[in-house]
């Protein structure tokens, strides 16, 4: 459950062509970044990972300034960061248990018996345990973003962020993960960004979210999906959430 206390803030963010965003993410939230292609979602995302400094404004996490931070803090908040990249971004070479073990062999001092206990317990969780000694061209795509997110969660971050989970994935597969991200929400209270286009996933595990705009590349609205299809009356927005068809609100309304 979210509390109401700000995990993540961004204050007058201007982004590389310009467009301006402000948003407060609660502790223990999903809170989606959606839009169409060219919006910026990916482009904000690698602001809040610390993969491109902000032309203007700042982001905090916890209330600290990470953006004017110096490498020490900022090491330090990147620690408590795990990130799913869309393509899973496994190494190719290496078995799963060796993917997930390397940033946990990297940043802790653990022996190599409590990696491999962690290892296969990461793994459960997404449902991969058995899959240890399997290489990433062994298992499907789907298996492969579920093994991303085991890799994301090695050391135990506060704050999951994930490009575009679903891409390329089938509905099936797509269902697991959207009720993978909510049972990491519910069970461990991890605050989840999720940068998405996918409806079904935007209805499915949103708490809140932002709309980011491709005409005029801004923020145009921030709140829960559903919330916003019910109330807007913004065309773009509306567009983007019913793909141009009608929703069971709209026609109640219409009715």
């Amino acid at each position: 459950m979210a509390s109401d206390t700000p995990h993540i803030e961004v204050e007058d963010l201007t982004m590389a062509y310009g467009s301006f965003v402000c948003i407060s993410i609660r502790r223990g939230e999903v809170f989606i970044i959606m839009g169409g292609s060219g919006c910026g979602k990916s482009t904000l995302l690698r602001h809040l990972v610390g993969l491109k400094d902000p032309s203007n404004g700042r982001i905090l996490f916890d209330g600290v300034d990470f953006t004017n931070a110096n490498e020490e803090t900022r090491q330090e908040i990147l620690r408590r960061f795990g990130v799913l990249f869309q393509s899973g971004a496994l190494w190719s070479s290496m078995t799963l248990a060796e993917n997930i073990s390397l940033p946990i062999a990297e940043f802790t001092d653990l022996p190599d018996r409590e990696i491999r206990e962690i290892v296969s317990y990461k793994l459960s969780l997404v449902g991969l345990r058995g899959f240890e000694e399997f290489y990433p061209s062994e298992i499907s795509g789907g298996m492969c973003k579920r093994a991303g997110l085991a890799r994301a969660m090695a050391l135990d971050p506060e704050i999951l962020f994930f490009d575009e989970p679903s891409a390329g994935l089938d509905p099936i597969s797509s269902r697991r993960l959207d009720d993978l991200i909510l049972q990491l929400r519910d069970n461990l209270g991890t605050t989840i960004v999720v940068v998405t286009h996918e409806l079904q996933s935007i209805f499915a595990i949103a708490d809140n979210s932002v709309f980011l705009d491709s005409h005029s590349r801004t923020m145009k609205a921030m709140g829960n999906p559903h919330e916003l299809l019910k109330h807007s009356h913004d065309p773009d927005l509306i567009q983007f959430l019913t793909r141009g068809q009608k929703s069971p609100t709209q026609s109640n309304q219409a009715a």
